[in-house]
């Protein structure tokens, strides 16, 4: 079992940034894939990012790209979600999620494991 941990989010103006972070609780973290996805109210659940367990292969949300970096730490068993320039409609609860393939993947019912979730609010 992978149990993961979100941290990191909070309240910050448009054009301002956060770093979030999950935690996973196991070394197996090296070998799966991690992604983030966000959940605005009202809303489905969206792609946000994903890595390779590498972190050779990056992929992002055409709504993020440019201004997000996702990243890990196989050593630390973290994931990382580095998000500059942010805008109101990055508004939402943000989870990261571990699944055991090797390609990257945007569909989250591809992912196995989750965390609680972080909620990010960008006022205007």
């Amino acid at each position: 079992q992978v149990q993961l941990v979100d941290s990191g989010g909070g309240l910050v103006q448009a054009g301002g940034s956060l770093r979030l972070s999950c935690a996973a609780s196991r070394r197996i973290f090296s070998t799966y894939t991690m992604g983030w996805f966000r959940q605005a109210p009202g809303k489905e659940r969206e792609f946000v990012a994903t890595i390779s367990w590498s972190g050779g292969s990056t992929y992002y949300s055409d709504s993020v790209k440019g201004r997000f970096t996702i990243s890990r730490d196989n050593a630390k068993n973290t994931v990382y979600l580095q998000m500059n320039s942010l805008k109101p409609d990055d508004t939402g609860v943000y989870y990261c999620a571990a699944g055991a393939f090797t390609i990257p993947t945007t569909e989250f019912r591809r992912y196995a494991y989750w965390g609680q979730g972080t909620q990010v609010t960008v006022s205007s």
